[in-house]
């Protein structure tokens, strides 16, 4: 089944009509990047990247469960299980690398699918994301905990139902998805242990003015190896991983910091 006007397309994945959109065009020295969007968000949240990123590559953006043209099912949402639901799209679709870039919800699901299917991962990107529950300030956890059934008809005068009201399946699950939101936001977790040495390469990015101190991305980058010494004058001292704490930059501007493709390009690009 396919969504002309968006260049769109349905894989069945672990029970989910999993929307996807493919650009540009697949290269054979360059694996697909896979675009996971934030919270109540869709594929649109990347359509100012897009035509930057898939310039020379492939771009497969996709609808996470219960978000934007992917229906919900009667399944919990979980970080693990959006990150199985990629691996299933990279099987359905033939693909058997692939790099990942997720951004806040996104990222949860894209760190997920790099601890379970590191196998399928060439390269990750976390965009806006602490790898423990704690690491958000204690005023962004206070807010997760509002979000929920009780929520969803105060939120509908937001950005993000006017665009799930135009291109849902069922505009009408709103709630569904309000609290499926509030299911994942508010489940507790910490892989600080099953960070501690992960190979594939990983670009941390945070704003300086970030939903959680820099400080905590700076403990991230140290659990992959990152910074604990000094690289030296040939740079034989660093490891595959990369810290970029963009300034001026808050969780909800994240996408739009003109600091942002370059570091991500330049890390993708990167042997």
């Amino acid at each position: 089944m396919t969504d002309q006007a968006n260049a769109g397309s349905y894989a069945e994945v672990n029970g989910l009509s999993l929307y996807y959109e493919r650009h540009g065009a697949p290269r054979p020295d360059q694996v697909p990047l896979v675009l996971l969007h934030g919270g109540f968000g869709a594929t649109s949240m990347f359509s100012g990247l897009i035509p930057a990123l898939s310039a020379g590559r492939e771009v497969i953006a996709v609808d996470l469960q219960a978000h934007g043209r992917t229906a919900d099912i009667d399944r919990p949402m979980r970080f693990e299980t959006l990150g199985d639901d990629i691996a299933g799209l990279l099987g359905a679709l033939d693909v058997s690398q692939a790099d990942v870039l997720g951004y806040s919800l996104g990222a949860g699901a894209a760190l997920r699918f790099a601890l379970q299917h590191p196998g399928l991962l060439r390269k990750l990107v976390v965009v806006s994301f602490p790898f423990r529950r704690g690491g958000w300030f204690r005023e962004v956890r206070e807010g997760m905990a509002q979000i929920g059934p009780h929520a969803a008809e105060g939120l509908k005068q937001g950005p993000m139902h006017r665009l799930y009201a135009s291109i849902a399946p069922r505009p009408d699950d709103w709630p569904r998805l309000v609290t499926r939101v509030g299911e994942v936001v508010n489940t507790e977790y910490d892989w600080a242990d099953e960070l501690r040495g992960f190979q594939n390469p990983t670009l941390i990015v945070a704003g300086d003015a970030d939903s959680f101190a820099p400080a905590h991305a700076a403990e991230f980058f140290a659990l992959l190896g990152g910074g604990l010494r000094d690289a030296g004058w040939d740079g034989s001292g660093r490891t595959a991983h990369c810290l970029a704490i963009l300034p001026g930059t808050t969780h909800y501007d994240v996408l739009q910091s003109p600091l942002l493709l370059p570091a991500v390009t330049s890390f993708l690009g990167a042997s």
